[in-house]
This record gives structure tokens, sequence and C-alpha cells, in this order.
């Protein structure tokens, strides 16, 4: 599992630091979503500038994973983005949906893996 894990956290780094790059630098030719209702998405988080955000988390998710420093927190970072990705390309978009697929798979790989640090946000009261 030790293995698995370090494999996991080095490509879930590299994806998020590669795509999240590619969203302030557009070096990898990324066509239009297909369909109206992606396209309507995509207009408002790029005309509100959220954009600006999104990709921001996904370099420093990335980068934290690959210099493996604040692990945890990346992982804290990456989820919901992870959880957009996954429902963009699930009900918009499904042709983007096998690697959203192989992105939760990662990160559920590295959660199980420090399952013990995450442990504290399933506490029922916080008292």
């Amino acid at each position: 599992m030790r293995i698995a894990s370090i494999i996991a956290r080095y490509l879930l780094g590299l994806i998020f630091l590669v795509f999240g790059l590619n969203g302030f630098f557009h070096f990898i030719p990324m066509p239009p979503p297909k369909g109206a209702l992606a396209a309507q998405f995509g207009g408002a988080i790029f005309a509100s500038h959220y954009w600006v955000v999104v990709f921001g988390v996904q370099v420093l998710g990335g980068i934290l994973l690959l210099v493996n420093r604040y692990v945890v927190l990346a992982l804290v970072l990456l989820g919901p983005v992870i959880v957009n990705i996954f429902f963009f390309h699930a009900l918009m978009a499904p042709e983007g949906l096998p690697l959203a697929i192989i992105v939760v798979v990662l990160w559920v790989i590295l959660a199980v893996r420090y399952k013990q640090h995450l442990a504290g946000i399933f506490t029922q009261q916080a008292t």
C-alpha cells in the first residue's frame, strides 16, 4: 500500500500541477465542451474569474503533493475540486469522465493512506 500511495501521490500531483498550469498558460490545446450546458458552465466560470481560484488551488495542491509536504492539506484542498471535476464530466461533458474517475481513485488511495489524519473531520460533535 505504501508504494501504491507514493505512485498515487506523484500521479495526482503531476496531473493537478500540469492541468492547473494549463489553466493559466494554455500550453495543452483543449477543445471547447461539446454540450451547450457545459459551455454555459465554463463561460460562467471564466466570466466571473472564478477559474483563477480553481486553477490556483490545483497548482498549489499539485506542488504540495509532489514535494511531499502538507499532503493532508493538499488532499483537503483538492477534494472539492475533484468532486466538481467528476460531476462536471459525469453530468455535462462525459468525454472527460475516464480521467476524472482516475483522479478520484488516486485521491481515494491517498485518503486511505492518510486516514488517521483525516479522521478528525468525521467527528460528530466538536466541543
